[in-house]
């Protein structure tokens, strides 16, 4: 059976004010954290994999590479080592590049968010409870999948993916 998670509550500057369980931190849309990581192979396309049908939060649709909440009193970094080897079976060489950080909005289940970017060409190992599948895509056909099926994709990667092109150009 799994525990209970625990996150912290923060305020609109990041800081801790308290701890609270999952459930209730989004049932009442607490300020909270949470990391995206995007893995992009040797030929530059970027790695999305699908939400699982298990997932309370956008089943079925595709995202970044890996994601997930920073549990109470974790740090960002430590987060998204855990989260890339729990997900994808991944111990990141070289370490993930930190690329920018999102501020809670609705897209972001109101969570700060720290995005980061790694290389890696595969194979992974990745949990079928949280993840149905896991594939490369160009850049090109992210955007025009995004043009043309945008309800395929979570809010998030939406949010995710434009400040990433402006911070690229």
């Amino acid at each position: 059976m799994k525990t209970e998670e625990y996150f912290d509550i923060v305020d609109e500057n990041d800081q801790v004010i308290g701890q609270e369980t999952r459930a209730t931190v989004h049932a009442q849309n607490l300020l909270h954290r949470a990391v995206h990581i995007l893995i992009f192979n040797s030929e530059g396309k970027l790695l999305l994999q699908k939400r699982s049908a298990l997932k309370d939060l956008h089943p079925h649709l595709w995202v970044t590479s890996c994601s997930g909440h920073v549990d109470a009193g974790e740090s960002y970094e430590t987060a998204c080592a855990r989260e890339i080897h729990e997900e994808l079976g991944l111990n990141p060489s070289p370490p993930l590049e930190p690329l920018f950080k999102l501020t809670p909005c609705e897209e972001s289940g109101w969570e700060f968010v720290w995005i980061y970017r790694g290389l890696h060409n595969g194979p992974f190992q990745f949990q079928e409870e949280e993840i149905s599948k896991v594939r490369f895509f160009s850049i090109s056909e992210i955007n025009d999948w995004i043009q043309n099926k945008p309800q395929e994709l979570t809010p998030s990667f939406h949010l995710i993916w434009k400040k990433y092109k402006e911070k690229s150009l």
